[in-house]
């Protein structure tokens, strides 16, 4: 691609978070223990290009639990599944894995919570999102839902002294945080989680959206059109002043978006794979190069779900007794879980 871009500004922190790492390892998991196909309610996690390698290796998606055929392995999306989902994996599956995220079951414990405690839930979400979805079924008798752009104007409590405030977890801060404070208003005894429901991926990634924001003519953000993150970042960056765009790869860049810019954002949503930001490189070809933005380090690790880790260490041991015994200081199949990575896990599969 021929173009006046000088340089390219790379956000750091970008690409996968600590859920989307553990759901992509639990997966190839799946696929490495279990004979195809295996089944996954839900995609995986919000990417094209990480749906279609699963599913050249025999993972079949699907959006109905009863399309799994009885006894066959079935792995529940990071996104969080309704109870209903659940109980329904479990009476027809032969194994069923669960690698929702921590910080959707966390947001799933505390819809539970304010339920049970007589209160009337907004959740601040976007309609048909799968997350939306699965934490609304959590206590749909208790639950709103209201998309950030709706204002609280549907919202009608039974006692205004008994509201409380959840919110998904992928959603922009400024969405967020314009709810909040209308809610605030309205309801002053409104109860909500000390720190926001959003998560740290999230944020950080806007964040630097931010700081990007004031750097550079044009943003790009790497990312599938269901991913909810991903659109958030395009939104937060025309929030602050500058034109940003959503592409699945390099190829989808038009070359119109890029006329007169000298220096691009680039960034990538919380599922995206970072070959797809380093192809974008690629074709820009920026004539200084690139360099790393970065707002803050991310070490957060989420292990796997712990019935596919008993499945792991189980399998791990009988083949080892059936080769070898294995000296004591040798490491489990796991020990190095933390440091093996999803881009390594979905090379494995590639391979």
């Amino acid at each position: 691609m021929t173009s006046m871009v000088q340089r390219v500004l790379l956000a750091e922190p970008r690409g996968f978070c600590a859920g989307v790492e553990m759901a992509i390892k639990a997966l190839t998991w799946m696929v490495r223990i279990f004979e195809p196909p295996v089944y996954c309610y839900h995609e995986i996690v919000h990417n094209e290009w990480v749906v279609k390698a699963f599913e050249r290796v025999g993972v079949v998606f699907v959006d109905d639990i009863s399309e799994v055929p009885e006894g066959a392995p079935v792995m529940l999306s990071a996104h969080g599944s309704a109870p209903e989902v659940v109980s329904g994996a479990e009476a027809r599956a032969g194994v069923v894995i669960d690698a929702v995220c921590p910080l959707v079951t966390k947001v799933h414990h505390e819809v539970k919570r304010m339920a049970a405690k007589g209160y009337d839930i907004i959740y601040v979400g976007h309609q048909g999102h799968d997350e939306a979805v699965g934490t609304v079924a959590e206590a749909p008798h208790a639950i709103t839902l209201v998309e950030p752009e709706w204002g609280l104007d549907g919202f009608r409590p039974a006692d205004p002294d008994r509201v409380a405030l959840v919110a998904q977890t992928t959603l922009g801060m400024h969405e967020w945080a314009q709810v909040l404070e209308e809610a605030q208003r309205r309801y002053p005894n409104l109860q909500t989680a000390r720190r926001s429901d959003l998560c740290y991926a999230t944020t950080n990634r806007q964040e630097a959206v931010a700081q990007l924001a004031g750097q550079c003519d044009v943003i790009l953000v790497v990312g599938s059109e269901n991913s909810s993150n991903t659109q958030a970042l395009v939104r937060y960056s025309r929030e602050h002043g500058t034109p940003a765009y959503r592409i699945d790869s390099a190829a989808d860049i038009d070359p119109a978006w890029l006329e007169g810019a000298e220096v691009v954002g680039l960034t990538a949503g919380a599922s995206a794979p970072d070959h797809l930001v380093q192809g974008v490189i690629d074709r820009i070809d920026p004539a200084q190069g690139f360099e790393l933005w970065r707002v803050t380090e991310e070490g957060e690790y989420f292990p796997l779900p712990p019935q596919l880790r008993a499945f792991v260490t189980t399998l791990g041991a009988l083949v080892e007794a059936g080769v070898t015994a294995k000296p004591p200081a040798e490491p489990g199949w796991l020990d190095r879980d933390r440091e093996w990575t999803a881009t390594e896990a979905l090379a494995s599969i590639a391979t």
